[in-house]
């Protein structure tokens, strides 16, 4: 049998095929996803889910003319390969390669850049605004997931698309029943009740069909509509917003899938906004990632036939260490409150759910809400520990000012991911907490070198009367054991020294010291030992340690910053900025990532690429003072 998927090369090879052809133009795609995504690693599970309706948007859609914007864009592999990227999926989320997520710059079918969820709504919205301002005619389709729809930025956009009923603004509903971690929360069970009332989208359609040949009476049963509902199933939170609702239908249904996108792309230049409430399943089509969408939801290289093999436990990573931490501070003080916004297993709470379920939250993927849910708990007295990634607390931002710094509320930020994130890429890279957190008054912001370091910080955030924040990157430590290790705090704002420049040892021309933050310090120590500088663990970006950086000022000719965050308003310029207020000045080379987005590949090669490898530090550090 011919392989129809090597013969599409853009969407409008797809629409050349007879509908009766895109069953087997599925599955083809659905092994070509699952062969690829083995090889390369990247999302699984949510990619399998999609692939009916990704042929099925394309096939009926006048793509790249109708935009799509997928949401989030972790689902959009489908879409990749029927727009002309089947050959660079070989490249998935290395340097130099594609994305795993949509992306402006990639493709002009990639019609606006998401992997931060619940914007969807949000940019399409702003699409079919600007069309309908242009006179052209074009759809704008939003695809997004439930766990995004538990953002509040997706209502936000809802609410305002009801002031513009004459926009082409499709959104459809990917229903999975679940986002990376389970869904959560009262619209989860509102879109569960929905599907269970699928009698009621039956009866509505039925009678709207019968009474469209009466326009008053159907206008008339259209106002008892709102009252009749709850006779027959649930009302729809979106028609409430203004939409016309459809579904909920089945996403693998190619047949009914595409007569009802007919449909809704009609009513959506005449109507205004639609909504489409489509059906998936995670995992479709590979067995294992059915049974366990979790585990498949982002794997690395696996063999398909074998499926994801148990590995051998190696080094513990950070995520592990907080987990730890968690639940023996917890045990230890009863105060605790953990919180995340949907990121249980990622941030590393699987643990601390299962043995202190009353103090467990899952907010969804609402990161602001998370913020200042967690202050009004700290208000009372409690103890919350919010666990996000550094990329997510950029969303929380305003309330990180204005609910919990401004009030100097006592509360912990566990920030995972903090640094080079790897395959994920720029818009998932945690380079910029230092500089938005280091600017807060009140908050003390901490950046372990080691996992015990780590377990210390922890501690010391925990105890402080503040808020206070621990920033600690992804992947493994050094391998320093923790488990059942004391809950032990540091003094606040003091650094050490970690190895003492040797007099009478071959050295540079200049007496050197490399000042510290993270975990790059084992890279610099190394370096250290080579040229006989020394080496500072400064523990703390604010409060910095000063008295310690002039002290080594002053018995040196030039000091090197070292950090894994971005140099524009990072570690370094804090100590620069202390010494130029007392007025001391001292030859100086930061070291940390540049002005730039950081790039998706693997951490090694960037780290190497970006200057911050061992031998890469030991090359600019010589060849800028010696």
């Amino acid at each position: 049998m011919t392989n129809l998927l090597e013969t599409i090369s853009n969407p409008e090879d797809l629409r050349s095929y007879e509908a009766s052809k895109l069953p087997q133009i599925a599955q083809e795609l659905r092994q070509f996803i699952l062969g690829s995504v083995s090889s390369t690693g990247g999302h699984l599970s949510s990619n399998l889910g999609t692939v009916e309706l990704a042929l099925a948007l394309h096939y009926v859609f006048d793509t790249p003319h109708d935009r799509i914007v997928w949401d989030v864009g972790h689902q959009s592999y489908a879409h990749k390969v029927l727009t002309g990227r089947r050959e660079a999926m070989s490249g998935l989320r290395q340097y130099g390669g594609i994305s795993g997520f949509p992306k402006r710059s990639e493709s002009e079918y990639d019609a606006f850049g998401t992997a931060h969820s619940s914007t969807s709504i949000s940019a399409a919205l702003g699409m079919a605004v600007a069309a309908r301002t242009k006179n052209e005619k074009r759809n704008v389709i939003a695809v997004i997931g439930d766990g995004a729809m538990s953002a509040g930025m997706a209502f936000e956009a809802m609410n305002n698309a009801c002031d513009n009923k004459k926009v082409p603004l499709i959104v459809i509903l990917n229903d999975n029943e679940m986002s990376i971690s389970p869904a959560v929360g009262a619209l989860n069970r509102y879109l569960v009740k929905l599907i269970s009332g699928s009698m009621y989208a039956a009866t509505k359609r039925g009678i709207d069909k019968v009474l469209s040949v009466a326009p008053p009476i159907r206008e008339f049963a259209k106002r008892l509509e709102g009252h009749a509902k709850g006779m027959v199933g649930p009302a729809t939170i979106f028609e409430e917003f203004g939409f016309d609702y459809f579904g909920p239908i089945d996403g693998h249904n190619l047949e009914s899938l595409i007569s009802t996108l007919e449909n809704v792309k009609v009513l959506a230049q005449t109507e205004g906004p639609q909504f489409l409430h489509v059906i998936t399943k995670k995992g479709k089509g590979y067995a294992l990632a059915e049974d366990d969408p979790i585990v498949y939801h982002g794997p690395g290289k696996f063999d398909p036939a074998k499926g994801i093999q148990p590995s051998t436990p190696g080094k513990k990573t950070y995520t592990q260490v907080f987990g730890e931490w968690l639940c023996d501070m917890a045990a230890a003080d009863e105060r605790l409150i953990a919180i995340t916004p949907a990121m249980r297993e990622g941030s590393g709470l699987v643990e601390f759910e299962q043995r202190f379920p009353d103090r467990y939250y899952d907010v969804g993927i609402a990161e602001q809400h998370a913020v200042t849910f967690a202050a009004g708990i700290a208000c009372e007295g409690l103890k919350p520990v919010v666990a996000i990634y550094s990329t997510f607390l950029q969303r929380g931002y305003d309330q990180l000012i204005h609910d919990v710094t401004l009030q100097n509320l006592s509360m912990v930020f566990a920030i995972d991911r903090a640094g080079i994130v790897g395959a994920d890429g720029a818009t998932h890279a945690g380079v910029f907490d230092v500089a938005f957190l280091r600017c807060l008054p009140n908050l003390v912001l901490m950046t372990p070198a080691n996992e015990q370091e780590c377990r210390n910080m922890l501690t010391t955030a925990f105890m402080h009367n503040g808020p206070a924040a621990v920033r600690y990157p992804r992947g493994a430590g050094i391998g320093l054991e923790t488990t059942g290790q004391p809950l032990q705090a540091l003094p606040l704002g003091k650094g050490h020294v970690v190895r003492t420049r040797q007099e009478g040892l071959a050295q540079p021309k200049k007496k050197i010291a490399f000042i510290c933050f993270g975990p790059l310090l084992y890279s610099a120590l190394s370096v250290g030992e080579e040229i006989n500088a020394t080496v500072v663990d400064m523990r703390f970006v604010k409060p910095l340690d000063e008295e310690l950086l002039v002290q080594i000022a002053a018995t040196h000719d030039a000091l090197v910053f070292v950090e894994d965050s971005s140099v524009k308003g990072g570690a370094g310029s804090a100590c620069l900025e202390v010494l130029a207020e007392k007025n001391i000045q001292i030859e100086s080379l930061q070291i940390g990532l540049p002005d730039e987005y950081v790039e998706h590949g693997e951490v090694s090669f960037l780290l190497n690429y970006y200057g911050l490898s061992a031998e890469k530090i030991k090359q600019r550090v010589l060849s800028r003072f010696d």
